[in-house]
């Protein structure tokens, strides 16, 4: 059981590590490219693409990383290990739902007076590599978790 907690933890903080950098680079610089009308006819057409992929490179995350944290707890370098992994995948987490999911909300809803749309766009990008960091983070300290 323990090495199913594991391999989720890991799996899950990697996959997301994977997947958000062909957002960032694909998508984003298609972006940076589009006038700031045709990035939010771009994101009201196709915002569902996007907010279909994150569940499914993050949530396996989450009950992995909680029962490798409580299956290690007793082994003190294991166990901050994990903890690191968590608070990573937790800064995640927390960037999504605070920072990504309004912002995507409102350039799909094409809200975003026009003049704002390519400062708002490049603050998406950046915060978007933070996360990215954070989850290539969070699957490392996983591996050295397990690996002690």
């Amino acid at each position: 059981m323990r090495l199913l907690f594991n391999i989720l933890a890991i799996l899950g903080s990697a996959m997301f590590a994977g997947v958000m950098p062909a957002i960032g680079v694909t998508l984003g610089g298609y972006w940076k490219s589009l006038p700031a009308s045709d990035f939010l006819d771009w994101f009201n057409e196709n915002n569902r693409f996007i907010t279909r992929v994150v569940p499914i490179a993050v949530v396996p995350a989450f009950p992995g990383l909680a029962c490798s944290l409580w299956l290690g707890w007793g082994e003190g370098k294991e166990r901050a290990l994990w903890i690191g992994a968590i608070l990573c995948m937790m800064a995640v987490l927390v960037l999504t739902i605070v920072w990504f999911v309004p912002n995507n909300a409102k350039f799909a809803a094409k809200s975003v007076p026009l003049d704002q749309v390519s400062a708002r766009l490049g603050a998406w990008l950046m915060i978007h590599w933070v996360r990215i960091g954070l989850a290539a983070v969070g699957s490392v300290l996983g591996i050295l978790a397990v690996s002690r």
